[in-house]
């Protein structure tokens, strides 16, 4: 493989990883750079890096940040969240990964960017209820916050040091995976 390509690779798994936290940050931050000229789309998805679609993303990624400081909304948020970040992490794949057959792209884009991005959103929504459980919903803001901080970082670092935030991504997937394998062992010992 060709570097250019496993770097259009890491690229999009920082960016659907990035979609896991939030889900039109990353799109957003793709418009800016796309716009810049920082950040090279696939013709098919060229349409990204355009004016409308810059504030349409940017419409969306206000509405999305409100929308998790409400307290009753932000659970019923991550139900339908958490499948809209999967298709939204292959799209962020498919549109960076350049060099490469459309059937791979999109397999690609649909193994790896949908994984990422819906692992992380679903340890995101667990952090979520967890903080609804032991807080009532008042530490909800703060994983809110955190969320938002991580897409907005995770974004800028993905076009920025993709090799970077494709490390990070891995590294926050192998600790989810084990603290929820651990939580698994705990309850199997339980019943």
């Amino acid at each position: 493989m060709e570097l250019e390509l496993l770097l259009s690779i890491a690229l999009g798994v920082g960016l659907a990883a990035a979609c896991g936290f939030r889900i039109f940050v990353p799109f957003t931050v793709m418009s800016v750079a796309a716009l810049g000229g920082y950040l090279d789309l696939s013709p098919t998805f060229a349409w990204i890096g355009t004016y409308p679609a810059l504030a349409a993303f940017g419409t969306a990624t206000v509405l999305e940040i409100l929308a998790y400081y409400i307290p009753w909304l932000d659970n019923l948020l991550d139900t339908i969240a958490t499948p809209t970040a999967v298709i939204a992490g292959t799209v962020a794949t498919a549109s960076v990964v350049t060099d490469m057959s459309p059937l791979l792209t999109w397999i690609l884009a649909v193994i790896v960017g949908g994984g990422t991005a819906g692992m992380i959103q679903a340890g995101t929504a667990l952090l979520r209820g967890t903080s609804s459980l032991t807080t009532g919903g008042l530490g909800n803001s703060v994983v809110a916050t955190g969320e938002l901080v991580g897409s907005i970082f995770t974004s800028v670092l993905s076009i920025v040091l993709p090799w970077l935030a494709f490390l990070l991504a891995l590294v926050f997937g192998v600790v989810l995976f084990r603290r929820l394998a651990r939580r698994r062992a705990r309850v199997r010992q339980i019943a």
